[in-house]
């Protein structure tokens, strides 16, 4: 089923959730937008994009609250990141680079040249967390020559995959690797890879004059202290791009869905695909290859937070109902966007569930035929089966897990593509009349009989 909004109840709850978030929050302005279904059906902002200047000596009144909409732009921190990683993976498909690559590859002489692309994508390399220096003091971060001499003395703090360490110093050294394989600076890598193809004309490196201005508020008496602007040159790539509600929600609808216009649809499945967990004991965390993934009960979002002097970002993402959500506040703290972006997204999920399509008779092809049916594995049972006319097999009912899906590669050969196993052969063997006789999964034998190992020496 289509909606292209969502019900006036849900919209009204959707709304209380951002006031009560910017009244607690003690933003300045908060502004929100859900997708579904590659549309932008829900928005909502309140508070101020820009605070009132104070009038003058002369009893001028000064300005009044600019109002925040859809089309405000706010920085959006290491949301980026996400951005810099789909640049990376689009020249993975092109075949311009490998993820097995290490930085020598790409960065002749650089002291941490052994480490790879994956583990660079996935904060999972030990570098130190940030780029030599105190940028964040001083709000002046160096040019290209500056921060890749800085990356001379960087530290690997950890050893490669030992945990999970978030790494900025990471994705500026992958801004570098992208703007030396395509010969181009990272903001033209950025815009002609990702933002134009997917029509994010407002997404970019320099703010606007339409900007929003980000404040840190005092956490007791209240008010509001406009912070700097934070140009950050050759480390653009971990954090510098600015955007908006319809922009950013325009991108959590390519993730929830993507299509071809930037990488693969599989690519984002592969990009969102736990590498290593950001919370080994409770596993309710994960990254992949530049996105994060969070988990509340049964249901795994993807997407990223973003923190930058004055603004705070969310973008989640539930990829199966093709629902996402985008929460940007104006504050250096205390507001929990990416939380709020979760929430927005479960709201709307819960409200209003995808309603599954109306089962019809299958039509299974004529050589599936002999392989439906029960079958034994191992002395368990395995029982093959058709959704949708593909062939699927199943360990225990009731249990996707342990569910795989196969795709036919030649005569009597498939592939798993999908679930348990996936990439494993199944081999149909065949007697000599041409009746199955029996088959193979990843080299143990299936029979129509549960047979001991003995059974089968014979």
């Amino acid at each position: 089923m289509h909606v292209d909004r969502v019900s006036d109840g849900l919209a009204r709850d959707l709304d209380r959730r951002l006031v009560e978030a910017q009244r607690r929050w003690r933003s300045p302005g908060v502004s929100a937008g859900v997708v579904r279904d590659g549309i932008l059906v829900w928005s909502g902002h309140v508070g101020a994009a820009r605070l009132a200047e104070p009038g003058g000596a002369d009893g001028d009144a000064g300005t009044a609250d600019t109002p925040v909409d859809d089309d405000t732009r706010f920085m959006i921190g290491s949301v980026t990141k996400t951005f810099t990683a789909l640049a990376v993976m689009s020249l993975r498909d092109e075949g311009r680079l490998d993820l097995d690559d290490t930085l020598g590859d790409h960065l002749s002489g650089q002291r941490h040249a052994r480490v790879p692309m994956r583990q660079l994508l996935a904060h999972a390399s030990g570098l130190q967390r940030e780029p030599v220096g105190h940028i964040w003091e001083s709000l002046e971060a160096p040019d290209r020559d500056a921060f890749l001499a800085g990356v001379e003395q960087a530290e690997q703090v950890l050893p490669s995959h030992h945990a999970f360490h978030y790494s900025n110093l990471a994705y500026g050294l992958l801004g570098q690797v992208l703007e030396t394989v395509t010969g181009q600076d990272y903001e033209r890598v950025v815009t002609e890879r990702v933002l134009t193809p997917l029509g994010m004309t407002r997404t970019t490196l320099a703010p606007g004059d339409d900007r929003a201005r980000g404040y840190q508020v005092d956490p007791y008496a209240g008010t509001a202290t406009e912070e700097p602007l934070f140009t950050l040159n050759a480390t653009a790539p971990l954090g510098g791009l600015w955007s908006t509600v319809a922009d950013l929600a325009a991108y959590a609808a390519y993730v929830a869905d993507p299509d071809d216009r930037v990488v693969r649809p599989e690519t984002v499945a592969e990009m969102c695909r736990p590498i290593i967990m950001t919370d080994p004991d409770g596993w309710s965390g994960a990254y992949g290859l530049g996105f994060g993934m969070g988990r509340r009960g049964d249901r795994v979002f993807v997407g990223h937070g973003g923190a930058m002097p004055g603004f705070l970002t969310g973008l989640r993402v539930r990829r199966p109902e093709k629902v996402g959500a985008v929460v940007f506040a104006n504050s250096t703290a205390d507001a929990t966007c990416l939380g709020l972006a979760t929430d927005l997204v479960e709201a709307v999920v819960d409200a209003e569930p995808v309603l599954a399509p109306a089962w019809v008779p299958e039509r299974p092809a004529p050589q599936l035929q002999h392989l439906l049916g029960l079958w034994w594995s191992e002395g368990s049972p395995i029982t093959f089966f058709v959704r949708d006319g593909r062939l699927w097999s199943r360990l225990v009912d009731d249990d996707p897990l342990s569910e795989t899906r196969y795709e036919p590669e030649g005569t009597d050969r498939y592939r798993a593509v999908e679930g348990r196993e996936r990439g494993e052969v199944l081999e149909v063997v065949r007697a000599g009349d041409g009746t199955v006789a029996k088959l193979y999964f990843a080299t143990y034998a299936v029979t129509r009989h549960p047979l001991a190992f003995a059974d089968l020496q014979g």
